[in-house]
């Protein structure tokens, strides 16, 4: 079944399919929107106790409903030095070893692929790693694991493969062949890197200071460089941008931070704000 599930997804028509959710999940007919909230709600048992808005009437539509805004105290933050950017799951973390990173038992990827620029990739020479994963019933906004000023934001054209565990178990490379933002921070622990990776059905990825980065899909490498004194800076914890569907964040942090938790294992759940180092 594995290898019919990975079949699937090499031949599927990735960005039509992604560009056809993007609209699905926009449209304001008041049925349709209904149906789309409903149906999730149900099947992952989604609950709006922590949201700001608690009346799935009141969403303009299911994309809204999908990236709800929490209440400011939904997520309580850790005073340890690196916190989770995301709800979801881990599905790895450890050591950046000769320049490469894991990505399922027995497979792992360079960062170099990842980031796209081996420059950047060096910075992270010896340094960790936690791939965290999105499931649908998640909330869906990205937050700053640590503070830091934007240096470099890099949008790569790639695949649209499913990020879901058995995917990622099977096929060699998936979080660098897959459509996705790197934004590269400086912090007062060095250089830190923030990836969304993007997934099948996954039409669109937002930061809070460009606004909506996908679609278009990338033809090709596209750098954007920020002046130091003029860049974005971001609190620990402030939100950063969004999936507006479900997908995969990955952190980089450098040599010498502060060591992630002893305790991070594949399927812990994990939340924004909860500590990923200590």
């Amino acid at each position: 079944m594995r290898d019919i599930a990975t079949a699937v997804q090499l031949l599927l028509p990735h960005r039509l399919l992604s560009r056809v959710v993007y609209y699905a999940t926009r449209w304001r007919f008041k049925p349709w929107k209904a149906l789309l909230i409903g149906t999730l709600k149900n099947a992952y048992g989604i609950r709006l106790d922590d949201a700001v808005i608690q009346d799935t009437a009141e969403f303009e539509h299911f994309n809204a409903f999908f990236t709800r805004e929490l209440k400011a105290s939904a997520r309580p933050i850790a005073n340890e030095a690196i916190v989770s950017p995301a709800d979801g799951k881990v599905s790895q973390s450890g050591p950046v070893r000769e320049g490469r990173i894991i990505q399922a038992k027995g497979m792992d990827f360079s960062v170099e692929e990842l980031l796209g620029d081996a420059t950047e990739a060096a910075l992270f020479e010896d340094g960790q790693f936690a791939t965290i994963y999105l499931s649908p019933r998640d909330y869906h906004r990205v937050h700053m694991p640590l503070a830091g000023a934007l240096r470099r934001s890099t949008h790569i054209p790639g695949r649209l493969f499913s990020v879901a565990p058995k995917i990622v178990e099977s096929i060699p490379r998936l979080y660098a062949r897959n459509e996705r933002l790197c934004l590269l921070f400086d912090t007062e622990h060095g250089p830190m890197a923030l990836v969304f990776v993007g997934a099948i059905f996954v039409s669109s990825i937002q930061t809070v200071f460009e606004g909506e980065v996908t679609p278009p899909y990338a033809s090709r490498i596209r750098h954007r460089d920020f002046d130091r004194e003029r860049a974005p800076r971001f609190a620990k914890a402030e939100e950063v941008g969004r999936f507006n569907m479900g997908s995969t964040v990955i952190v980089l942090t450098p040599k010498g931070a502060p060591a992630l938790r002893a305790d991070l294992a594949p399927e812990m759940p994990i939340r924004m704000g909860e500590a990923l180092s200590g």
